[in-house]
C-alpha cells in the first residue's frame, strides 16, 4: 500500500471511529484515559528503549542540546506523561452541555448542545509527550485523532501510540480513534492535508515554518499560530516597581516560548524616570535592548532598532523598546506589529485599562499581569491543545471546549411552520 493509500485508509477509519467516540459517556472516556495512563507506565521500558534510538539518531544529526533535551524520555518523564492523562480525565466534560435554551413565541424551545468536532489532525515537532497529551484532549472531547509527529521522535511516538492503543483495545474502543502516521516522509503530511472528507480540523504545533507549510497545503481548516510578538505598555502613572517586575518575568523567565515578552512600549511622560532603572535591571539580567531614538537617548547601552525589530519574535534575551506619546500610539503600534497573541498594560487608571482591553485586538489582553499567563493551564482550562491567533473557530489558548462545537436542538409539541 502506498503512503497516499495508507493515509486515506487511516482517515476513513478515523471518521468511523469518531462516531463511536461521540457516543461514549463521560465515565467511559475517563476510564479510557486512566487505562492509557496505566499502559504508559507498564510499557515504560519499551517506550524508553524506543526513545534511545531517537536520541542516538539525533546525536548523529547533531541536534542541539536543547532539542535533545526536549526529545529525551526517562522513567520520571514517562510518569509525568501518564499523570498528565490522569489530569485530563479529571477535567469537566464539555460534551452534552446545553446552553441558551429559550422559548420562541410559537412555543418551540430552542437551545444549543455542545458536541465533538469529529476527527482532528495534529501535526507537531520534537516533543514525544505531545503524542499522549494531544490524544488525551481530543479523545476526552469525544473526537478521533490522527497524529503526525516529527521524524526526530518517530520511534518514541510509535511506542507511545502503541501503548495508548493497547488500552483502547482492552476496553473495546476502536484503535482507529487514535492513529499515528508512521511515515517520516513529507508526503505523509501532504496526503493528510488532502483528507477534507474525513478530517474536520488540523492543528499544527511547532515553529512558524511548519505552520505556514501546513496552511499553504491544507484543504482542511487550520488553527494558525505563526508567532508570539507580545507587548507590554507602561502607562503614564504606572507603578514602576510593578512594571519592572512584570517585564522581568515576561522576558526572562522563559524567553524561548511564544508568550514571552518581545516589545515594551513606554508612555513618553514616564520615559525619563522609568527607562534608566529598567535598563539597569535588564542589563544585569543579560537582556540586550534595541530601542527607538528617544529610548536610546535615555538608555545609551541600547542598540538602535530597525523596522524589522518591531515585528520580531526573538525567543531569546533581546527586547525591543519604544517610547510612545500616548495610549493611541501604543494601541496603533500593537495593532500594526503584533501577532494577535498577548498584550498587557501596566496602569493605575481604570478607564485606560478598560479602553486597552476593548481596543487591542489580540487573543489575550491583560491588565497589570505578565504575558506569561497566556497559557491554558494558567487561565483555568486545565490543559491546552495549542494557541490560536485566528478567530475561527477559537481565539487564544484552546482547551477541551475548543475541541467541540455546538448544534441547535429544538423541542416542540406539534408546531408546524405557517
Amino acid at each position: 500500500m502506498t503512503i497516499a493509500e495508507s493515509v486515506a485508509t487511516m482517515a476513513a477509519e478515523a471518521r468511523e471511529a469518531s462516531l463511536v467516540m461521540a457516543r461514549l459517556s463521560m465515565g467511559e472516556k475517563n476510564r479510557l484515559l486512566l487505562a492509557m495512563a496505566t499502559a504508559l507506565e507498564e510499557q515504560s521500558a519499551v517506550i524508553i528503549a524506543a526513545n534511545e534510538k531517537d536520541l542516538e539518531a539525533g546525536k548523529a544529526k547533531q541536534l542541539s542540546s536543547a532539542m535533545l533535551d526536549r526529545l529525551m524520555l526517562n522513567p520520571a518523564r514517562v510518569t509525568a506523561i501518564a499523570d498528565a492523562l490522569r489530569e485530563v480525565a479529571a477535567l469537566p466534560d464539555p460534551v452534552g452541555e446545553i446552553s441558551n435554551m429559550r422559548k420562541r413565541p410559537n412555543g418551540l424551545m430552542v437551545g444549543k448542545m455542545r458536541i465533538p468536532l469529529g476527527t482532528i489532525g495534529i501535526i507537531y515537532e520534537s516533543r514525544p509527550n505531545v503524542t499522549a497529551d494531544a490524544a488525551a484532549l481530543c479523545l476526552k472531547a469525544g473526537n478521533a485523532v490522527i497524529l503526525r509527529g516529527g521524524s526526530e521522535a518517530i520511534n518514541s511516538n510509535r511506542a507511545i501510540a502503541a501503548a495508548l492503543q493497547s488500552a483502547m483495545t482492552s476496553l473495546s474502543i476502536p484503535a482507529a480513534a487514535l492513529s499515528l502516521i508512521p511515515f517520516t516522509e513529507r508526503e505523509g503530511v501532504l496526503e493528510m492535508l488532502k483528507q477534507e472528507e474525513f478530517i474536520d480540523l488540523i492543528i499544527p504545533r511547532g515553529g512558524e515554518s511548519l505552520i505556514r507549510f501546513v496552511v499553504e497545503n491544507s484543504r482542511i481548516p487550520v488553527i494558525k499560530h505563526y508567532k508570539g510578538v507580545c507587548h507590554v505598555f507602561v502607562d503614564n502613572g504606572a507603578d514602576f516597581d510593578m512594571a519592572e517586575r512584570i517585564i522581568i518575568n515576561a522576558k526572562t523567565q522563559r524567553p524561548g516560548v511564544c508568550n514571552a515578552l518581545e516589545t515594551v512600549l513606554i508612555h513618553a511622560d514616564a520615559a525619563a524616570e522609568f527607562i534608566p532603572r529598567l535598563t539597569t535591571t535588564l542589563g544585569e539580567l543579560g537582556v540586550k535592548l534595541r530601542g527607538d531614538e528617544r529610548f536610546c537617548q535615555l538608555a545609551p547601552s541600547a542598540t538602535p532598532a530597525t523596522e524589522e525589530d518591531w515585528y520580531a519574535e526573538y525567543l531569546e534575551l533581546i527586547l525591543a523598546c519604544r517610547v510612545v506619546k500616548d495610549m493611541d500610539a501604543a494601541i496603533a503600534h500593537i495593532n500594526r506589529y503584533g501577532s494577535l497573541h498577548t498584550e498587557s498594560i501596566i496602569t493605575n487608571d481604570y478607564s485606560r485599562a478598560q479602553r486597552f482591553i476593548r481596543e487591542v485586538n489580540s487573543s489575550c489582553v491583560m491588565v497589570n499581569a505578565s504575558t506569561r499567563f497566556a497559557d491554558g493551564n494558567q487561565l483555568g482550562l486545565g490543559a491546552e491543545i495549542g494557541i490560536s491567533t485566528t478567530k475561527l473557530h477559537s481565539f487564544g489558548p484552546m482547551g477541551l471546549e475548543d475541541l467541540t462545537t455546538t448544534k441547535f436542538i429544538v423541542y416542540g409539541d406539534g408546531q408546524v411552520r405557517e
